[in-house]
């Protein structure tokens, strides 16, 4: 009876020194999964991430993008980013150069700032997120025809998309007498097309006779400018680079035919026109930068992420424009301020 109480015991106290020796393997186990997540969270914290910018053209609309972009993502991440701005000086070909550049770099992610910049970013990578801003029309931009409000690749960000409606019925608040409608733009942007066709409908509505006159490049606007104002009773320009960095030559020619100009965003206006429905630059260039910041530091995914665009849209007019050529401007729209 003593022999197997005896051995009662021993099996007994086997059973306890395996039973701990699981519970000690279970919990060395468990502590090393602790501190592998802590080392995880602890590199993820540590990480500095590079980022390139690539802007189209040096102008007041995209630089103020560009400084939302850099603002939103300091503000997020402080001295963890490096941000590195390269100015492609409206050149399409250089657009590509920097873009595959920052791929070589292999940089942590991509903005792009304007549609060839957004182009030139999606064809020198599927892999590195692309974050852009300062474009009107996605769909249009990367050439996707079932739109769901994201893209579907590696690319998301915010539109420079102003309600076109709107500007429409602010053109025919301005001039309701006016017959003929002229909008210039460069036939080169796919965004500019958009935004003219889109517009001749809203126009056309209100009993306009439209006419597009399009240049390929700088060297026409003056050209394809007289043409437009010899034709029209007042002219429509859209958010178009080439315009915005022609703004001067447009209202030099315009101007001087007493033709009055509605402009699709500030910085053109401010430049050639006597009104514009503007939206502010800088705060989808903010905006991009918040979604660039859930990408890198959140892990979020760019295909899945919706298109943002600006929700506060403000009237604006050229004191100066206006009052040269007798436009009487309504209440409700703001002076566009000027450079001392």
């Amino acid at each position: 009876m003593r022999k197997l109480l005896r051995l009662m015991v021993a099996s007994a106290l086997a059973l306890s020194l395996v039973a701990c020796g699981t519970d000690a393997a279970a919990q060395r186990e468990s502590n090393s999964d602790a501190a592998t997540t802590e080392n995880k969270t602890a590199t993820t914290d540590d990480k500095t991430y590079n980022v390139g910018v690539i802007q189209l053209v040096q102008h007041p609309a995209l630089d103020a993008a560009t400084q939302g972009f850099q603002d939103a993502l300091v503000e997020k991440l402080g001295d963890k980013v490096n941000i590195t701005v390269e100015n492609a000086s409206g050149d399409n070909s250089t657009c590509a150069t920097i873009a595959n550049s920052f791929v070589s770099d292999n940089v942590d992610l991509i903005m792009a700032n304007a549609t060839p910049a957004l182009q030139a970013s999606e064809t020198a990578t599927s892999e590195i997120p692309i974050v852009a801003t300062s474009i009107t029309d996605y769909a249009t931009a990367l050439d996707i025809k079932d739109w769901t409000g994201a893209t579907g690749v590696n690319v998301t960000g915010t539109s420079d998309l102003a309600p076109l409606d709107g500007q429409a019925d602010m053109l025919h608040e301005l001039f309701p007498d006016a017959k003929k409608v002229g909008i210039i733009y460069c036939s080169g942007e796919d965004n500019s097309i958009y935004q003219a066709t889109k517009i001749t409908e809203y126009l056309e509505k209100y009993g306009y006779e439209v006419t597009a006159y399009t240049f390929s490049d700088s060297s026409d606007v003056a050209t394809v400018t007289q043409s437009a104002c010899s034709s029209s009773d007042v002219i429509y320009v859209p958010t178009d680079n080439v315009a915005a960095n022609c703004a001067e030559t447009i209202n030099n020619v315009a101007l001087t035919a007493k033709v009055p100009i509605v402009a699709g965003e500030e910085g053109i206006c401010k430049g050639c026109g006597v009104a514009t429905l503007s939206i502010s630059y800088y705060d989808i260039g903010h905006a991009a930068g918040e979604m660039a910041y859930e990408i890198l530091a959140n892990g979020k995914a760019p295909s899945t992420m919706d298109i943002q665009y600006a929700t506060e849209f403000t009237k604006e007019y050229n004191e100066a424009i206006a009052k040269e050529l007798g436009v009487e401007i309504p209440d409700d729209y703001e002076a566009i301020a000027t450079e001392d």
